[in-house]
């Protein structure tokens, strides 16, 4: 049980028939099908879903509160126009009728192939099958239900002092730092006011989904929700709270990036000595999107230079004479050239399927973290193929 541990939410999961043979809807609702304060993030695409789109002038509409949000995989429900629109409104409503509530506080979203329709006459029957099938145990159910080319579901629940925390993500390709092909759905049994959930949420999607970068690419449908019930009050630490949204998060981006297509290495990138965090970012953005890098650590292969040039091709302030990069803390390049250091301690760290690099510009206090994916033959293999 994740997304279902606090209390007051429900949850369930099915094959539909959008996939051949694999889960592919959930829904995840408030135990007595009352709206409750919801917050919410999506995409910076430009070229958003109709799901988005909804979800949008929903939360817009009503305030910032939801009762439920049904889910499908394997269409994104994206490239469709207006048609897809109407499909979308035609999910939110079958929830809502199979709930008994308002159509006003049902969310809607989708995940999956771009560019063709979905297919409603499996969709809109397997709704009232979702929604008598909810209950707390449901919550396995609906993060299966959520995923598309991923390997494994991916769940999380923090405990705090009095209330909990439990999340589902889905994701592990089309992922930049804009968050990802991704959803994620968190709830709460605490009581926070929607702004500060806002607020919150906004936070911790920053520093933790919009970190991770496995191929540059932002989808059209990426959102994360957070869910309050507010049974069990007011948290007494607040900030605590606020740090508890931040490690739910960072746990499932760290679960889609170990997902990642075609994984096998893992970078947790640290840009310093940037004229600002903006420029950090760009660096570091610039660094995990290269794909000679990002081939590089395929090979366990500590290819500073790639590193640097990647950097100095970002567009941003560099001072190569004070530049230095560091790997699991072993500094092997300073000012530009290689310099002595303790080859098998480096073997021995770039060896694992997580390391650590530190690219220093040399030009301020400026920092940014970004985790990166290497490139493999796994990846064009997922991905050579629509369907």
């Amino acid at each position: 049980m994740s997304v279902t541990a606090p209390e007051g939410f429900i949850a369930s999961g099915l094959h539909a028939g959008i996939k051949r043979v694999k889960p592919d809807m959930a829904l995840l609702a408030t135990e007595d099908h009352r709206p409750v304060t919801c917050a919410a993030v999506f995409t910076q695409n430009k070229f958003k879903a109709p799901p988005v789109q909804l979800d949008q002038a929903v939360l817009a509409a009503n305030g910032g509160r939801a009762s439920a949000v049904v889910v499908n995989s394997g269409n994104a429900n994206a490239g469709t126009g207006q048609a897809g629109y109407r499909d979308a409104q035609a999910m939110q409503i079958a929830a809502a009728n199979a709930l008994n509530a308002s159509t006003d506080h049902v969310l809607v979203c989708s995940t999956g192939i771009i560019g063709t329709p979905l297919p409603m006459d499996v969709i809109l029957p397997a709704v009232p099958k979702l929604a008598s099938a909810l209950s707390v145990e449901g919550g396995a159910d609906a993060a299966r239900g959520i995923l598309t080319t991923d390997h494994v579901a991916k769940e999380v629940v923090v405990r705090g002092d009095g209330w909990t925390i439990g999340g589902m993500a889905k994701g592990c390709g089309m992922i930049a730092p804009n968050m990802a092909t991704m959803l994620a759905f968190l709830t709460t049994d605490a009581d926070v006011p929607r702004e500060t959930l806002q607020a919150m949420l906004a936070a911790a999607t920053n520093t933790t989904f919009n970190t991770l970068n496995v191929d540059g690419a932002t989808s059209t449908n990426d959102t994360a929700m957070l869910f309050a019930s507010g049974r069990k009050g007011a948290p007494g630490d607040l900030d605590g709270f606020g740090r508890a949204v931040e490690e739910a998060c960072r746990q499932l981006t760290l679960k889609m990036a170990h997902d990642a297509e075609g994984m096998t290495r893992l970078a947790h990138l640290h840009v310093t000595g940037a004229a600002s965090d903006a420029e950090a970012r760009i660096a570091a953005k610039n660094i995990a999107e290269n794909n000679l890098v990002k081939c590089s650590w395929y090979g366990a292969d500590p290819y500073w230079g790639r590193l640097l040039a990647a950097a100095g091709s970002a567009g941003v302030a560099m001072d190569v004479e004070k530049s230095a990069v560091l790997y699991g803390g072993i500094k092997v390049a300073e000012g530009g050239i290689g310099i002595a250091h303790d080859a098998q301690a480096l073997t021995e760290h770039m060896l694992g399927t997580e390391f650590q690099i530190e690219v220093q510009l040399g030009c301020g206090s400026g920092e940014a973290r970004m985790i990166g994916i290497d490139l493999g033959p796994g990846y064009i293999k997922e991905n050579s193929v629509t369907s």
